[in-house]
C-alpha cells in the first residue's frame, strides 16, 4: 500500500507539577521548604528518513502523544522529563497545520526534523516562593499542558530521474533492469498505480534515485485518471526520461502521445517544461521504432535515444546520458551494465 497523505493528532507531554516539601531532618528544626520543581513534558517531533519511501505506516497510529514530566519531589529533586515522541516520514514529506493550512516545513533532507506539538512547562516547587517575610511558604506550582496540533503529511517524492509516459510505455521494465526495484509489471494499462523508487549504482561512487511514475492520460491535469496522483510527485524530479512506446496498444500516434504528456505538465506546471528532458523511444526491437525515432528527431530537432529494457540494448548509454545531468563528472564507459534479463509472465 503506498499512502503520500495523512493527518494525524499530536500531543505534547504535560509538565510535571511543581513539589511541596520541607526539610526535615534530625537536629534542623528549621530547614525550610526543600520543593523540587516538575519536569517538562516530552516534544511530538517528526523526522525525516531516507529509508522510508510512503506514509503507510502511519496508517494505524494517527494519535501521538508524548511522554509527561515527572512531579517534583522533596530535597530539592526535579522530575524527569518525559521523553519524545518522533514520527519517522520519508525524505521530501512537507508538513502542514491541520487547522490553519498553512505550511509548518518541508523535510527534503535525511535527518531533518522539526518540532509540531511542543511538551508542558514542569511547575516550581515551594522552595521558590520563599522570602524574608514568608519563610514556609505553601505555593507551589503546577505544570503546563503540552501543546496539541493536528497536521497533515503530504509526500511529494524527491528523485534525481523521473520516469514519464503514456501508461504501458516500458516505465516499470526499465526501473527494474536499472535498479533493485520490483515494481508490479503487466500487459495492460496502468498497472503502476503509485510510485517506485530505485537506486541506480554507478562503479563503486556514483548513484542517484530513478522514480517510476503512475502513467499520464489526456486530462490528467484536471484529475482525469491518475491525475494529480501523478503529477504531485514530478514536481521535485531533476530530470525527465520521457518514454515513447513505437507502437501503442491503444492504436494512437506516439509523437501525438508525446506531444499531450507535455502539454499536460504544461497545464499543471509551466515550469516543469524547463527541466531537461531525455526522449527516450523503448521497445526498440520492434519494427516501428526506428521510423518514430527518426520523425521524433526531426521534430524536437536534436537526438532521440532509443533502449530495449528487455534485451538490455541502449541502456548503459541511457545511464551516461543521466550521469552527466545528474553528476557533473562523465560515466565511464564501462561502469554501468545492465542486470541478468529478469523473465516477466
Amino acid at each position: 500500500m503506498f499512502i503520500d497523505q495523512i493527518e494525524l493528532h499530536c500531543k505534547g507531554g504535560d509538565g510535571g507539577n511543581g513539589c511541596l516539601s520541607f526539610r526535615r531532618e534530625a537536629h534542623v528544626p528549621r530547614g525550610g521548604p526543600d520543593g523540587g520543581d516538575g519536569a517538562y513534558g516530552g516534544n511530538v517531533i517528526v523526522q525525516a528518513v531516507k529509508d522510508l519511501t510512503n506514509l503507510a505506516h502511519l496508517l494505524g497510529h494517527k494519535h501521538w502523544n508524548a511522554e509527561r514530566g515527572n512531579h517534583g519531589q522533596g530535597q530539592l529533586r526535579t522530575g524527569k522529563r518525559g521523553k519524545d515522541s518522533i514520527i519517522q516520514v520519508p525524505v521530501g514529506t512537507l508538513i502542514y497545520d491541520g487547522k490553519r493550512g498553512n505550511l509548518l516545513r518541508d523535510l527534503d533532507r535525511d535527518g531533518e526534523s522539526v518540532t509540531v506539538a511542543k511538551g508542558g512547562h514542569g511547575g516550581r516547587g515551594n522552595k521558590h516562593f520563599a522570602t524574608s517575610v514568608n519563610r514556609a511558604p505553601r505555593e507551589f506550582e503546577k505544570g503546563q499542558p503540552g501543546e496539541q496540533r493536528s497536521i497533515r503529511l503530504d509526500l511529494k517524492l524527491i528523485a534525481d530521474v523521473g520516469l514519464v509516459g503514456k501508461p504501458n510505455a516500458g516505465k516499470s521494465t526499465l526501473l527494474s533492469r536499472m535498479t533493485r526495484a520490483t515494481p508490479e509489471i503487466a500487459n495492460y494499462p496502468f498497472t503502476t498505480k503509485y510510485p517506485n523508487l530505485g537506486m541506480v549504482r554507478v562503479g563503486y561512487g556514483q548513484q542517484f534515485v530513478m522514480a517510476d511514475i503512475p502513467g499520464l492520460i489526456e486530462g490528467a491535469h484536471d484529475g482525469v485518471g491518475l491525475g494529480h496522483e501523478f503529477l504531485r510527485h514530478v514536481e521535485r524530479t531533476r530530470v525527465f526520461v520521457h518514454l515513447i512506446e513505437p507502437t501503442p496498444m491503444d492504436g494512437s500516434n506516439p509523437i501525438e502521445n508525446y506531444r499531450n504528456i507535455r502539454e499536460e505538465l504544461r497545464l499543471y506546471d509551466a515550469s516543469l517544461l524547463n527541466r531537461p528532458e531525455i526522449p527516450v523511444v523503448t521497445k526498440c526491437e520492434l519494427p516501428d521504432a526506428d521510423s518514430i525515432v527518426e520523425q521524433l528527431s526531426q521534430e524536437l530537432g536534436r537526438p532521440v535515444m532509443r533502449i530495449s529494457a528487455v534485451t538490455g540494448k541502449g541502456l548503459p548509454e541511457l545511464t551516461r546520458e543521466l550521469l552527466k545531468l545528474v553528476d557533473p563528472q562523465d560515466a565511464e564507459e564501462d561502469d554501468w551494465q545492465p542486470p541478468p534479463k529478469r523473465e516477466y509472465v
